[in-house]
C-alpha cells in the first residue's frame, strides 16, 4: 500500500495485510487524511468494490475536499458509488469537470 507518514512521506507498506484489496486506497486516504495538514483533494474515480470510499469519508471528516466521478461518466460505477453512499464525496462531477474542480 501507499501510505503518508506522520514524517509526512510517502511509502510503501505491505501492512494492513488483510486489506481486501492491495494495494488499497483507502489506506492512503487514511494516512492523509490523519498526517496532511495541509489542503489536499482526494479524488475516486471509476473502479469496482468499496475501495477508497471509507477513506474518502475519513478526508472529508476531516476538513479536506472531496469529489467522486459521477455514474454517467464512469466504466464501473463501484467505488464512486460507494463512496456517494457514505456521504464521503463533496462533489459528484463528470470526468471532464473535475480537472477544473482541481484548478
Amino acid at each position: 500500500h501507499l501510505r503518508l507518514t506522520p514524517e509526512r512521506r510517502l511509502v510503501y507498506d505491505a501492512h494492513p495485510r488483510d486489506e481486501v484489496y492491495r494495494p488499497s486506497v483507502d489506506v492512503f486516504f487514511h494516512s492523509v487524511a490523519r498526517y496532511w495538514s495541509r489542503n489536499a483533494t482526494g479524488v475516486l474515480l471509476t473502479g469496482m468494490g468499496r475501495d477508497g470510499a471509507a477513506g474518502l469519508l475519513a478526508m472529508r471528516q476531516a476538513g479536506q475536499a472531496t469529489i467522486a466521478q459521477d455514474e454517467a461518466s464512469c466504466a464501473v460505477y463501484g467505488m464512486p458509488r460507494a463512496a456517494a453512499e457514505l456521504g464521503a464525496a463533496e462533489k459528484i462531477l463528470p470526468l471532464n469537470n473535475i480537472p477544473i474542480a482541481l484548478g
